[in-house]
């Protein structure tokens, strides 16, 4: 993990697996300001449950990204997400920042289902236990492979990544940075991309759990494309509510909630195995952020699912919007940026 200071910029750079996210931001008066922010379509099957498959197209898009922004900040921080991607709170005796050092890697083995040699480890203390003799560790490991194929394509770009994050720290890094909420409320956020669903439960800035959903909005556009015969641009137009001239629409709500429910479930059941790991913690409110956010009518079945508050994550909410950027195009992808503007907020750590 690598900290940087306020004087040194970065763009937060989101590679998805239907867009290329992109985010820059500076210090104002008032705070935050984002002086640069832009998505990039990707062709389907260029990133596959968050593995880069078609190299040349990612980093052709991170270059077009740039020259049409007019970004001219080289260091980037992306993130990673899937099931190359491990993370696990474990309690630990208390002891210095030098032994945990000189014992986290044992105590990796432990609880990592990889060879310890195949994964990049980080971590970080969160809080001494009741017992007052054991403390929480968070526990960070990635398959050094899974960041070699997203760094790679970031210098083939032309740009330096100097941090590489997770996409449900980076997530709850823009939900806390625009929303901040009470110390004791306890906040599930969703970011449904196309084809991988972070599910971060937080309180109090720690979080609580995380999961990965090889789940999304790609469901929604194939069976649309397989029940209307569409091609694959149509049926995404179709799932956000536009319509597309000579295809009927009777069905479509009967089968986007269809897929709907598939989400769901899946939802449900990491609900259910956080209450049942997590005694006394109770879920009071919900956050979707990304793509599928935007598919007709799936925020209220998620509320009538649940019996709780649902609310469109806004990762520009409590950020002020610079003169290079137009108003009206950031509202439009806002809901998909929660990633890249939890990365750009790198720029602040101190």
């Amino acid at each position: 993990m690598q900290l940087l200071s306020r004087n040194r910029p970065i763009v937060g750079l989101d590679i998805g697996s239907s867009s290329v996210k992109a985010v820059e931001l500076r210090g104002a008066k008032n705070g935050i300001e984002v002086i640069h922010a832009a998505l990039e379509p990707l062709a389907s099957d260029t990133v596959v449950d968050g593995a880069i498959m078609d190299a040349l197209s990612v980093s052709d898009s991170i270059t077009k990204i740039f020259l049409e922004q007019k970004i001219k900040t080289k260091s980037v921080a992306t993130s990673v997400s899937g099931h190359s991607v491990i993370v696990k709170k474990i309690p630990l005796p208390i002891m210095s920042e030098e032994e945990l050092d000189e014992s986290i890697q044992w105590e990796a083995e432990q609880h990592i289902p990889f060879d310890i040699s195949d994964v990049n480890l980080d971590y970080q203390v969160l809080n001494a236990a009741s017992s007052s003799n054991t403390t929480e560790v968070l526990l960070v490991a990635v398959k050094k492979d899974k960041i070699l194929n997203h760094t790679n394509v970031i210098t083939q770009a032309g740009k330096t990544p100097v941090v590489v994050d997770i996409d449900a720290f980076a997530i709850q890094n823009a939900f806390e940075t625009s929303y901040t909420p009470a110390s004791n409320a306890t906040v599930a956020l969703l970011n449904i991309g196309a084809s991988i669903m972070n599910i971060i439960v937080t309180k109090g800035g720690t979080p609580l759990f995380t999961r990965d959903v090889s789940a999304g909005g790609n469901q929604f556009t194939d069976v649309l494309q397989k029940e209307l015969n569409l091609s694959f641009e149509e049926a995404e137009q179709l799932k956000k509510g536009r319509s597309i001239a000579g295809v009927e629409t009777t069905n479509i709500t009967s089968l986007l909630q269809s897929v709907s429910e598939v989400l769901l479930l899946e939802i449900q059941k990491t609900f259910d195995f956080f209450r049942a790991t997590s005694i006394g913690e109770h879920i009071q409110r919900i956050y979707v952020s990304g793509g599928c956010a935007n598919v007709t009518g799936f925020l209220g079945l998620l509320q009538n699912k649940f019996s709780m508050p649902v609310e469109l994550l806004n990762p520009f909410k409590n950020i002020s919007v610079g003169k290079e950027i137009v108003s009206s195009y950031l509202e439009e992808i806002s809901p998909s940026m929660a990633v890249a503007v939890g990365l750009a907020l790198r720029s602040f750590d101190n």
